[in-house]
């Protein structure tokens, strides 16, 4: 098994490119490890201004909808791109802990 697959499993949506390469996915592995992520749909990049290649990759998970599902920023550098975290769960009250606890996880 790669270490990609559940991250390959659980990945959807129209936008197959995600900010920082390989980075990148490592953050979003990190989520789809998680046993109450159902799948992760990158969404729209968006790039504020120029600046040289690279920069620091990092991640948010934002407060949940009422349905417990989730939206995180990845940002890299000047890009920035919505990641949709859809869950397992049905209330926001769950997505509140889901949220903590993967935010907690990248604060390591």
């Amino acid at each position: 098994m790669t270490t990609n697959s559940t991250l390959q499993s659980k990945l959807g949506g129209s936008h197959s490119t995600i900010i920082g390469g390989r980075h990148g996915k490592k953050l979003l592995k990190i989520i789809s490890d998680h046993p109450d992520v159902k799948r992760i749909i990158p969404s729209v990049i968006t790039v504020k201004g120029k600046s040289a290649p690279g920069g620091k990759i990092d991640i948010k998970i934002l407060r949940p909808d009422s349905r417990g599902n989730l939206r995180a920023l990845l940002t890299h550098g000047t890009s920035s791109q919505e990641v949709r975290i859809v869950t397992n769960v049905g209330m926001e009250e769950e997505g509140e802990r889901i949220m903590q606890e993967l935010n907690a996880m990248f604060m390591e």
